[in-house]
């Protein structure tokens, strides 16, 4: 578990270098996630790894564990919403409409993604 740990750790740390060294814009965990999601691929793909018993490893264990608690990472959120409660006063009009633009804006993209990855693989 410490060793699954210390895995999970050193992606969100590459993704933190790697996101704050090129200026990326995007989070250093999202940039480690990706980065430890293509090395589990790749691994799997040399037969180091069984993706149908991923949940049986280490790996798996630990973050089936961090999957179970993830509601108690939302407080520290939610304690800064209630914080700056004034500003939703302010902004809720706006932060509302990006709220639901976002979305629908996603929920499209993902019907197309959708629909070409569906035709792409009807073709071979």
């Amino acid at each position: 578990m410490i060793a699954a740990i210390g895995l999970l750790l050193a992606g969100q740390l590459a993704g933190e270098v790697l996101g704050r060294g090129l200026g990326l814009p995007v989070p250093g965990p999202v940039i480690g996630l990706v980065l430890l999601a293509g090395l589990l691929s790749l691994a799997a793909a040399t037969g180091r790894v069984s993706t149908t018993s991923i949940d049986a490893t280490a790996l798996g264990r630990t973050a089936g564990g961090l999957l179970g608690v993830l509601g108690i990472l939302f407080v520290p959120a939610g304690v800064g919403v209630i914080q700056q409660f004034h500003l939703l006063g302010r902004y809720g009009l706006a932060l509302g409409a990006a709220l639901v633009g976002s979305t629908l804006l996603a929920m499209l993209v993902t019907v197309f993604v959708f629909i070409a990855v569906a035709r792409w693989t009807r073709r071979e």
